[in-house]
């Protein structure tokens, strides 16, 4: 009479077991019957499908995937031949999910389900971003030697230009002197340029300090309120309990205020629903390798920067870090490969993704670590 109950509680205590350890890990799995509904999910399935786990359980895998998605394919075929199916580098992009993102997906039958199956995926963009890092890192490094070079071989006789301009201006007529003024505006012109460029090769080691990055990011928005986004509206969606980061507070402003300029920009000054929003969250498990470190450094500081433009080009979106790509007719293109150069010597990483009306600039960074500032120094 009392085995039951006990027996009951067994099933209980082992449901509880597996479904912790489900959650426990960091890869999406869902659990499919034979007509690809949607019987559950773990907790990285919600963070990676931004739904959560009960309007999952009211969809379909379909619902879910793009139209006509390799995924959905093996799903069909391991439900038809109850085997474990594989797929590698599937493009599951959709606008929820966002563009570019490729999976390994593995599907295997679940016992005593009726035909049912469950899905594994492995995102592999992580280490595909890893190694555009390495390429903005390098794109940036060419760059210094550049601006070095520049500020040595131009800048001097540019000044010597733009004195001979000045002494013409007053000997010359009205029709010739706009042309010596044209000479000094585009001089001035140039000279901002290579300042620009200057600033890639500054190697100085920078004094950093445990800062609340939640503290920048406000003094970031209280800046672009009172100029260039004042017609935008704002949102903050911020984790409080986030720990500190080690950084110089003026390179993270320049960094978060250029990001949050190109967001203004790309809505434009007649978006009259315009938003930018702010976000921070704790994302354990992305780690980079970087330069003095035996061990692999942990990346949890997320912040993100999104907007509700029109998105990037595609025809410049895999290039959009590197020097002299830009979106705009006036831009120099330098904005962000100076961002990639100042968050990569802060041992962290910038990503985006991007479709209309949701580009979203991603930055991980480490914790507050003593040591990793000596790591990520410029030698």
């Amino acid at each position: 009479m009392n085995s039951r109950p006990e027996v009951q509680q067994t099933h209980q205590e082992a449901y509880a077991d597996a479904v912790r350890l489900l959650n426990a890990l960091s890869q999406p799995i869902l659990a499919l019957d034979s007509a690809g509904h949607i019987r559950d999910v773990n907790n990285a399935a919600e963070h990676f499908f931004d739904m959560g786990r009960a309007m999952l359980q009211r969809s379909r895998l379909d619902d879910i995937m793009p139209f006509g998605s390799p995924v959905l394919d093996l799903v069909e075929e391991a439900i038809a031949a109850q085997a474990p199916i594989s797929g590698y580098k599937l493009d599951i992009s959709t606008p929820r999910t966002g563009l570019g993102r490729l999976v390994d997906a593995f599907v295997s039958p679940l016992p005593e389900s009726d035909g049912g199956v469950v899905l594994l995926l492995q995102e592999r963009s992580i280490a595909e971003k890893m190694d555009r890092q390495m390429i903005h890192r390098g794109a940036a490094r060419s760059v210094t030697a550049l601006g070095a070079m520049l500020a040595h071989e131009i800048k001097n006789p540019l000044s010597g230009i733009r004195g001979a301009a000045q002494l013409l201006e007053s000997s010359v007529g009205d029709e010739d002197r706009a042309l010596t003024q044209l000479i000094c505006e585009e001089t001035d012109r140039i000279v901002k340029l290579v300042d620009r460029m200057e600033s890639f090769s500054d190697e100085r080691p920078v004094q950093r300090e445990s800062l609340n990055i939640h503290a920048v990011l406000d003094h970031v928005k209280r800046l672009a309120l009172a100029g260039f986004a004042r017609h935008i509206r704002f949102r903050e969606v911020y984790d409080p309990s986030l720990p500190h980061v080690l950084a110089s507070r003026d390179q993270l402003i320049q960094v978060f205020l250029n990001l949050v300029k190109n967001a203004a920009e790309a809505i434009g000054n007649e978006g009259f629903d315009g938003e930018i929003i702010l976000s921070t969250a704790y994302r354990p498990g992305v780690r980079l390798r970087i330069s003095g470190s035996v061990e692999p450094v942990g990346l949890p500081l997320e912040i993100c920067i999104r907007d509700n433009g029109p998105g990037v080009p595609t025809d410049i979106a895999g290039n959009l870090f590197d020097p002299f790509v830009t979106t705009k007719s006036s831009g120099s293109g330098l904005g962000l490969a100076l961002v990639a150069k100042v968050i990569g010597e802060h041992g962290g990483i910038i990503e985006f993704e991007s479709h209309p009306r949701l580009t979203t600039f991603r930055v991980l960074m480490p914790l507050d670590s003593p040591r990793l500032a000596r790591l990520s120094a410029p030698a």
